[in-house]
C-alpha cells in the first residue's frame, strides 16, 4: 500500500512563502522605525490631527511672517503694540489712524485695503492699542511662552521621575513626597503668587510669569514618567545591560527613557495649549506681559471695563478671544490624536 506524504513536505518553498510577509518597508519607516512610522502615519490619516496640525501650521506661518503682515515701527520693540493716542474708548474696525506714529504699510496693504493710509483693521482696544497688530505678533508670544515652558517643565519632570523610578527606595520616597507637596498647591494661584513675587526682583517682562508656570508645572510629568519607568526597568534588555556593567546614566538615557517617554510626549503636546491659556489668564489679571506687549491675554484684559457694553464694543473681546481659542484647540486636537494613536488598544485602527 502506497503512503502519500502531505503537500507541506512536498512543497516547503510554498509554505515558506506563506509565512514570510511581503509588505514593503518604505524609506520613512526604515529611517524612523516602525513605532514612529505608525505615529506619523496615524497623524496624517486622523481627521482630528489633520485639523489640529492645520491650525498650528497657520499660526506658525503668521508668527514667522509677522514682520511682513504687520510691520513694526522703526527703531522700536516689535512686540510693543502701536497705539493711536490714549483714549479709554475703543475704536471700531476701519477707523483711521489719528494720533502718534503710524506703522509702515505692509506689501499687501494697497491691494487688499485699497487705501494709502493706515487704518485699524480690527479696531483698537482700550487705551488705543491696535488689535490687529497685537493678534499677529501675539502668535509669536504664544509659541515662545508655550514651547519654552513645556520644554523646561518636561525636562525637569523627566529628570525627577526617572531618577525616582530607577533608583527607588529612599530617593523615590523623598522625591515623590516633594512632588506631592507641590501638587497640593492650586496651579494658577501658586503661579500668580510666585510671579507677583518675582516681578519686583526681575522687572516686568515675560520671564517672571514663565518661571512661575515652570515652577508649578513639572509635577505631572514626573509622576507619569515614574510609572512608565517602573514597568520598563524590569525588562530583559535593561537587566542584561546591568549585568554587563553598563552605567546607570547610559541605561536611563539609552534604554529606559526612549521606551517610556511616549505618554509624556502626548501630555506635553496637550500642555502647550494649556500653558498659553494659563499665561493669558495671568496677563488678564495683570501679572503676565508688560503693558502694551503683544499678548492675547493682555488684549483681553483691555476689554474688562467694557464687558457690560459688549453689544457695542464686541470686537475688543471677540478677535483676541478667537485667536486664543483656535490656538489652544489646535494643540488639543493634535494631542488627542496622538493619545489615540499611541494607545495599545487602538493598534490596527489607525
Amino acid at each position: 500500500m502506497a503512503v502519500t506524504t502531505p503537500d507541506v513536505f512536498e512543497k516547503p518553498a510554498d509554505v515558506l512563502a506563506e509565512t514570510i510577509s511581503d509588505r514593503k518597508i518604505n524609506w520613512l519607516e526604515r529611517l524612523s522605525g516602525p513605532e514612529n512610522y505608525r505615529l506619523v502615519r496615524g497623524l496624517v490619516r486622523t481627521p482630528a490631527s489633520v485639523a489640529g496640525m492645520s491650525l498650528i501650521l497657520i499660526y506658525a506661518i503668521v508668527a514667522l511672517a509677522a514682520p511682513l503682515i504687520a510691520p513694526p515701527l522703526p527703531n522700536s520693540d516689535p512686540y510693543m503694540i502701536p497705539r493711536d493716542g490714549f483714549s479709554p474708548v475703543p475704536m471700531p474696525a476701519g477707523s483711521a489712524w489719528a494720533f502718534g506714529d503710524q506703522p509702515p504699510l505692509p506689501f499687501w496693504w494697497k491691494s487688499i485695503m485699497h487705501t494709502d493710509t493706515w487704518v485699524h483693521v480690527l479696531g483698537t482696544s482700550a487705551n488705543q492699542y491696535d488689535i490687529f497688530y497685537g493678534i499677529i505678533w501675539g502668535a509669536r508670544t504664544a509659541f515662545m511662552t508655550g514651547i519654552f515652558v513645556v520644554f523646561v517643565t518636561v525636562m525637569i519632570g523627566l529628570s525627577v521621575g526617572a531618577i525616582a523610578a530607577y533608583y527607588g527606595g529612599a530617593i523615590d520616597n523623598i522625591l515623590m513626597r516633594i512632588v506631592d507637596v507641590f501638587l497640593t498647591l492650586p496651579y494658577i494661584l501658586a503661579a500668580l503668587i510666585l510671579a507677583a513675587v518675582l516681578i519686583p526682583k526681575m522687572g516686568r517682562s515675560l520671564w517672571p510669569t514663565m518661571l512661575a508656570l515652570i515652577g508649578f508645572g513639572w509635577m505631572g510629568y514626573s509622576r507619569l514618567i515614574r510609572g512608565d519607568i517602573l514597568s520598563v526597568r524590569e525588562r530583559d534588555y535593561v537587566l542584561a545591560a546591568r549585568v554587563i556593567g553598563v552605567k546607570d546614566s547610559r541605561i536611563l538615557i539609552k534604554h529606559i527613557i526612549p521606551n517610556a517617554v511616549f505618554p509624556t510626549l502626548v501630555l506635553a503636546s496637550l500642555a502647550i495649549g494649556d500653558v498659553v491659556l494659563s499665561f493669558a489668564a495671568l496677563s488678564f489679571l495683570g501679572i503676565g506681559a508688560p503693558e502694551g506687549y503683544a499678548d492675547w491675554g493682555q488684549l483681553l484684559s483691555h476689554a474688562r471695563d467694557w464687558i457690560p457694553d459688549l453689544g457695542h464694543y464686541w470686537y475688543i473681546l471677540l478677535w483676541p478671544g478667537l485667536a486664543l481659542v483656535l490656538f489652544v484647540l489646535g494643540w488639543n486636537l493634535l494631542g488627542d490624536a496622538m493619545r489615540d494613536i499611541l494607545d495599545p488598544k487602538m493598534r490596527g485602527k489607525t
